[in-house]
């Protein structure tokens, strides 16, 4: 017997319930923040804002703390459990996608932000002057070859390296003494190439390494149990997060002129790279339409819009792809730690347009070399963006020396780099989700000749049952 309309509509808000409460959320979070900022004439000390925003920390804390464990057991069990022809095969496919991606979105950020032409005006946005640091492209560039190879691992879960120079105004900046520091923050990119070495190695070692593969086999289920749990609370989280980024603006004013030109080119060109160019490209391989594909993963979009982390959305992604959109588990464990560390489309967009802009703020022309180099600079800098909320004013700074722009200059669009960072976050999410979903369907031959680990099969039969 058929299921009636009634059972069909109670289905329909049993497996969307979380996408429905995390949008609430969302537009929840915006009016709230919107009320309280309107209920004092005065600007919202920074404890009150603290006091709004605690129930939103505490659902990211948990969150993050997840994603450790989750990508090294998940890197690990994902390669070991595939010989080193597949393996191989699907990380060359994967890594591809992220390049080709990655090298558009910069393309399409300049020619964007070249026909706009948003800097055109004389006014300039005033806004407060975050602490930076002066670094050469070329330090940049080695810290990240630097951070693939940590040498000590329990270090790597904490901290990673970057360059420091000491300033002496009295020479060029490459002539600065040069010095190095370990910084708060996980390693990603260096666990990630040792989970990479450890899997492949378990891989070769057959029955001898059994015993540890199914360790981390068994590891990365549990936390995949644990990261169900955590979502359900993702709809309080993210209201809070986003009622207190509200509150935090110092004026819903900078929104206008180069600021609001500058804002709406750079929304133009991530929502054309997200939901149409690659939309499109992952059609043109699957033969499929994407629109179910993309729905999807709603809640994990609205997720990563609400935290503005990639690597923190990361747990809730590869819940649903394999859940929801039937994707293997040896694709998504292994696809979706690299994309959330390497494939930063929206972040390499930004960076691109955010570079010509203040370029344009300060009537400087840019040569086509110039272009070029901004080119490869954001491309490189969006991979060291690890994922991390407000990476980009991080990396922006790489960005601007490689044009010879003062890293100061970043202060001009820092006043709503809050809200386009939820935006390009959420582009990063969904490109990685795609990539994923193209690299499952051209390695199904592959896939099909190797039997799903026991650990990982409970897991992607709902989702199996629900795509086909």
């Amino acid at each position: 017997m058929p299921p009636s309309k009634g059972e069909k509509i109670k289905s329909c808000l049993r497996s969307n319930a979380l996408t429905v409460l995390t949008m609430l959320g969302v537009i929840g979070g915006g009016v709230m923040g919107v009320v309280l900022r309107a209920s004092r004439d005065e600007k919202w000390p920074a404890r009150d804002v603290m006091y709004v925003q605690y129930a939103g920390d505490l659902f990211l804390r948990m969150l993050k703390s997840l994603i450790l464990p989750l990508i090294v057991a998940s890197l690990v069990s994902a390669i070991g459990s595939l010989d080193l022809s597949l393996s191989g095969k699907i990380g060359g496919r994967a890594v591809c996608y992220y390049m080709v991606t990655t090298v558009v979105a910069v393309i399409e950020g300049i020619i964007l932000v070249i026909a706009i032409h948003p800097g055109q005006a004389d006014s300039s946005v005033q806004a407060n002057k975050p602490a930076t640091r002066q670094v050469t492209t070329q330090d940049t560039l080695m810290d990240l070859i630097r951070n693939m190879f940590p040498p000590n691992l329990v270090q790597a879960c904490i901290a990673q390296y970057r360059t420091v120079l000491k300033p002496n105004n009295t020479l060029p900046i490459h002539q600065w003494e040069i010095t190095g520091e370990f910084t708060e923050g996980t390693n990603i990119l260096g666990l990630v190439v040792f989970a990479t070495v450890l899997g492949i190695t378990l891989g070769k070692m057959g029955k001898e390494g059994a015993p540890l593969l199914n360790f981390f086999s068994c590891l990365g289920h549990c936390m995949m149990i644990i990261t169900g749990w955590v979502i359900w609370i993702s709809p309080i989280g993210v209201f809070f997060l986003v009622s207190s980024k509200i509150l935090e603006m110092d004026s819903f004013a900078v929104m206008a002129g180069q600021l609001g030109m500058y804002f709406m080119t750079v929304l133009i060109g991530l929502f054309f790279h997200g939901f149409i160019l690659l939309p499109s490209l992952y059609t043109l391989v699957t033969r499929r339409l994407p629109f179910t594909f993309i729905g999807n993963m709603m809640s994990t979009l609205a997720t990563a819009f609400g935290t503005a982390s990639s690597s923190a959305t990361l747990p809730v992604a590869i819940g649903a792809l394999e859940e929801k959109n039937g994707i293997d588990p040896r694709v998504t464990r292994f696809v979706m730690p690299i994309g959330a560390t390497i494939n930063m489309d929206g972040t390499a967009l930004y960076e691109a347009v955010a570079a010509i802009f203040i370029s344009q703020a300060r009537n400087i022309t840019l040569s086509m070399g110039q272009l070029v180099a901004i080119s490869i600079t954001a491309t490189a800098a969006s991979i060291g963006a690890a994922g991390i909320p407000q990476a980009g004013l991080v990396t922006m700074v790489m960005v601007l020396d490689t044009v010879g722009l003062p890293a100061e200059d970043v202060t001009i669009i820092i006043a709503c780099d809050w809200l386009l960072d939820r935006f390009r976050t959420a582009i990063n999410v969904l490109g990685d989700s795609l990539g994923a979903g193209i690299v499952n369907h051209l390695s199904k031959e592959e896939l099909a000749k190797q039997p799903v680990p026991p650990g990982m099969i409970e897991e992607t039969k709902s989702g199996e049952e629900e795509v086909h």
